[in-house]
C-alpha cells in the first residue's frame, strides 16, 4: 500500500442542495495562520479529488505552508451523492465550483489546477470569473471536438435514446469482487499505475454495495452523452477573457489519436490556445494521460514553480 505522507481531512458542505464532499489539505484559508491564496484541485471525469494525493504528498513543505489545498468530489463521482440525476450538464460544474470558492475562499482569488475535465472547467470558470483565478493550470484539459448545427437532431435523438437505455439498466457501472480488483481495473486503464498506488486509490474510487460488491464511485449517468454541442466559437470568446497567468502542461504520451480519431488533434488545441493571453505550456516526461498519478514530482514541482513565479 502506498504510503502518504500528508493525511487529508474530509468535510462535507452544502452546496446547491448537495453535500459536497471536499479533501482538504494544509492551514484552513480562515484561520491568521494562513496567508497564501488556497490551491485548488478540479478532477476528471470517472476520478475522484482523492486522486491528487500522490501530487499533495510531492509537495515541498515550504510551499504548503500557510496554505490550504482542497479537492473537491465533483456532483455524482466520490462521496458527493446526487439523488435521482439521470443527465449531468457542464454549467453545473461551474456553479459548483464557484459556491465552493465562495466557501473557502470568500473574496480572495485562487490558485486553480485541474485535469482533463477539471481542466476544461477551470479553463471556461477564469474566462467567465477571471477576478476569482490568480493563477491557472490546465493539465491535460483538451477539450472536446468541434461540431456543427447539423449535427444537433442527431445530438438530441442519442441523448433521448440513452435516457431510456440508462432507466432500462443497460448503462451501467461494473462492480467488481473485492479492493483488489478495483485496483486491477485502475491498473488496466493506466498501465503505468503502479500497484502500491492503486491498491491506496481502489477505496477512494469504490466502495462495498449492499450485495458486497465493490462499485465504482461514480453516477452512471455520467455516461450518457451531452444533449448540447460543444461550440469551439463561444470557448475561444471566453478563453479570452482570462487574465490569470495560465499553465497548459501535457503528457509526453498523447492520446488524443486514441480518443478522437480524425475528429480532434492535439494540433488544433493548441490553435485554441492561442486565444488565452497569457499562456504558457510544459511537458512531463513518461507519463500518459494520468500526468499526476505517473509523475507526481513533476507535476508538483510545475505547479510549485508556476504558482510561485511573479508576472
Amino acid at each position: 500500500m502506498y504510503p502518504i505522507k500528508r493525511t487529508a481531512t474530509n468535510e462535507f458542505i452544502p452546496l446547491r442542495h448537495l453535500h459536497y464532499h471536499v479533501h482538504c489539505w494544509g492551514t484552513p484559508s480562515s484561520t491568521p495562520a494562513s496567508t497564501l491564496p488556497p490551491l485548488v484541485l478540479l478532477h476528471g471525469w470517472m476520478d475522484v479529488g482523492a486522486s491528487y494525493q500522490f501530487v499533495v504528498d510531492a509537495l515541498s513543505e515550504a510551499f504548503i505552508q500557510s496554505r490550504q489545498i482542497i479537492a473537491p468530489d465533483w456532483r455524482g463521482f466520490g462521496l458527493t451523492k446526487t439523488v435521482a440525476q439521470d443527465s449531468f450538464w457542464f454549467p453545473d460544474y461551474l456553479a459548483d465550483l464557484d459556491c465552493l470558492l465562495d466557501h473557502y475562499a470568500p473574496g480572495q482569488p485562487v490558485d486553480l489546477v485541474g485535469h482533463s475535465m477539471g481542466g476544461n472547467v477551470a479553463m471556461i470558470y477564469a474566462g467567465v470569473r477571471p477576478e476569482r483565478v490568480r493563477r491557472l493550470i490546465n493539465l491535460e484539459g483538451f477539450g472536446m471536438p468541434a461540431t456543427k448545427p447539423e449535427q444537433a437532431a442527431g445530438r438530441y435523438a442519442q441523448w433521448l435514446d440513452e435516457l431510456k437505455s440508462l432507466h432500462r439498466g443497460a448503462i451501467a457501472l461494473k462492480p467488481y469482487s473485492d479492493a483488489a480488483g478495483v485496483a486491477q481495473r485502475l491498473m488496466k486503464n493506466n498501465p503505468r499505475l503502479s500497484a502500491d498506488k492503486a491498491a491506496w486509490l481502489a477505496p477512494h474510487w469504490a466502495q462495498p454495495n449492499a450485495q458486497g460488491q465493490w462499485q465504482i464511485l461514480g453516477d452512471a449517468a455520467h455516461k450518457i452523452v451531452n444533449a448540447n454541442l460543444y461550440q469551439v466559437p463561444e470557448l475561444l470568446a471566453i478563453y479570452q477573457r482570462i487574465t490569470a497567468p495560465t499553465l497548459v502542461v501535457e503528457a509526453s504520451i498523447n492520446q488524443m489519436a486514441q480518443w478522437w480519431q480524425e475528429r480532434y488533434s492535439i494540433a488544433e488545441f493548441h490553435e485554441r490556445l492561442k486565444h488565452v493571453p497569457q499562456m504558457s505550456q510544459a511537458l512531463v516526461a513518461d507519463a500518459g494521460h494520468m500526468l499526476h498519478h505517473d509523475q507526481p514530482q513533476q507535476v508538483a514541482a510545475l505547479i510549485e514553480g508556476f504558482v510561485s513565479s511573479s508576472f
